[in-house]
């Protein structure tokens, strides 16, 4: 390429994302690479942050009562420029890995720390140099894949980034993950109608690309794909690997080839313990050297699936059938003592670094977050044919039905019964028209309040902008339309009116 990615500097081996449960709390040091890219005839340059994260042994300290321990006893090493799979049989806790590494693990005690660099994590600061691409894709349905990317890279790129340059940004992001030919497709409801379930998960890691995040996870991207599907995604991700990106994906069963595209395995068992921590090697020797060489496991056959063989001689049965414990042979080996080298080598500060630290929770104001919001609910509203269909529908037949029932009757002011049946007229109206779009918003407000959590998860907007922009697009709407009515009793009608159409409204219960 010849814009960024093609001026993306390689990252080295000393520059790692890794998790320790016996770490110093002085730790390493954030680094700041920069990558170069042209617009213009301008070099211009956005940070590229190198996180990095201890997770220490969570275990009960001291605490009576009796709980379910879901993960125990994690060490590892993520580094940059390296694709790792979390595997391990159902429940082992892979997902709840990896959702307390990025911080969207909301329920239950995580005990240990999570260091950055060295330094006390920060939910608010990792929100915005990571990014997680959840299992299901959730996207909002009445914009286009590129106006996905660019409300993303809008809201989460740094203010001192501009216009044409998020938008070149957009295109080479794009590029990389071969969306060029669905540029100005509507993304659609998922298994009705828009993209498929491959371009959908493809949009999905699109939507965190263009964030430029320095951390990226997965949860099972080839889930629900065939096998032409899921080799697609997964040269996606090998595409976003090479770009010197941190990647870490949850995969469950994967094919040869799509695990060959893997370079290092963190294997777990069930009760959340490691019992594989490192690399696959070429045609997984590696790994199949390991679990061979301990007595009793099985050979694999010729031909046959490495990470199919792996899952099934490392089964709590097989450790009951061979009297063995992985977690413990793992333990012992060379391969845990040249991990825990390696991470007490690299736990060492860089001269002259710094805590990671932002100014602000977001990356941009409330008011670009309010008219960013605004922009794409204008959008989504407005190519949402069915529901304004029937609104305008609706409120055309209540307002033939009411104007032939009370023909004339804002003409008649004389006495108080004709002010009575002008008020009567107005709160009928209000209730036909504001229970009907009470209940035809539903569908929609469904749909987006899903999308509304993604997207504050991942710190794109605070509650209240998003909030304020949802009054203010119904406010227009209002207004227009009583502009068009031109009602005589203009103070008690106009509110009646706001009133009929926020009833329309449903309070988010937000997370």
């Amino acid at each position: 390429m010849s814009t960024f990615f093609s001026y993306l500097k390689m990252l080295k081996d000393s520059q790692i994302f890794y998790i320790s449960k016996d770490v110093e709390k002085e730790g390493i040091d954030p680094t700041f690479m920069y990558c170069d890219y042209v617009v213009q005839q301008k070099t211009m340059k956005v940070p590229y942050v190198l996180i990095f994260i201890f997770l220490k042994e969570m275990k009960e300290q001291g605490v009576s009562e009796d709980r379910l321990v879901l993960l125990k006893n994690l060490s590892g090493a993520f580094r940059p420029g390296v694709l790792t799979a979390l595997m391990g049989v159902s429940g082992a806790g892979k997902t709840t890995l990896m959702d307390v590494l990025a911080g969207r693990k909301t329920g239950g005690t995580i005990e240990g720390d999570i260091w950055i660099s060295g330094y006390p994590k920060k939910q608010e600061t990792f929100a915005r140099i990571s990014g997680y691409c959840e299992q299901n894709d959730i996207h909002s349905p009445h914009v286009t894949v590129y106006e996905s990317l660019i409300y993303s890279a809008w809201l989460r790129l740094p203010a001192d980034v501009d216009k044409n340059t998020r938008k070149m940004f957009v295109d080479e992001v794009m590029e990389l993950v071969e969306l060029n030919p669905l540029r100005d497709a509507l993304v659609g409801l998922p298994g009705v109608n828009g993209l498929s379930t491959e371009q959908r998960k493809r949009l999905t890691i699109a939507v965190e690309l263009v964030a430029n995040p320095s951390i990226i996870f997965m949860d099972e991207p080839t889930s629900g794909l065939d096998a032409r599907a899921a080799a697609i995604v997964m040269r996606t991700v090998r595409n976003t690997v090479d770009t010197g990106r941190t990647v870490v994906c949850t995969i469950h069963q994967p094919s040869m080839d799509i695990f060959e595209a893997f370079d290092e395995l963190f294997l777990m068992k069930r009760g959340g313990q490691e019992i594989y921590v490192g690399p696959i090697g070429r045609r997984s020797c590696d790994l199949i050297k390991y679990f061979e060489d301990i007595q009793g496991v099985s050979k694999i056959k010729d031909g046959y699936n490495p990470a199919t063989w792996m899952l099934e001689v490392t089964t709590s049965s097989q450790e009951l059938a061979l009297g063995v414990d992985f977690t413990e042979i793992y333990k012992n080996s060379e391969l845990y003592k040249r991990n825990k080298a390696l991470i007490a080598d690299l736990s060492q500060p860089r001269p002259g670094s710094s805590d990671l630290h932002f100014p602000n929770q977001y990356s941009r104001s409330s008011l670009v977050q309010c008219l960013a919001c605004l922009w794409k609910q204008r959008k989504s509203y407005w190519r949402n044919t069915p529901y304004t269909a029937v609104r305008f529908a609706f409120t055309t037949f209540t307002g033939l039905l009411f104007g032939s029932i009370f023909w004339d009757l804002g003409s008649k002011r004389a006495s108080l019964k004709d002010l009575s049946n002008s008020m009567g007229c107005l709160y009928c109206s209000a209730c036909f028209l504001g229970s009907q779009n009470a209940s035809a918003v539903q569908p929609v407000v469904d749909i987006e309040r899903t999308v509304f959590y993604r997207e504050k998860a991942a710190g794109m907007y605070s509650a209240l902008p998003y909030a304020f922009a949802q009054v203010t697009h119904v406010t227009l709407i209002c207004i227009i339309y009583y502009k068009v009515k031109q009602h005589t009793y203009m103070a008690l009608r106009l509110l009646i009116l706001l009133s009929r159409f926020f009833c329309t409204l449903r309070r988010p219960r937000y997370a």
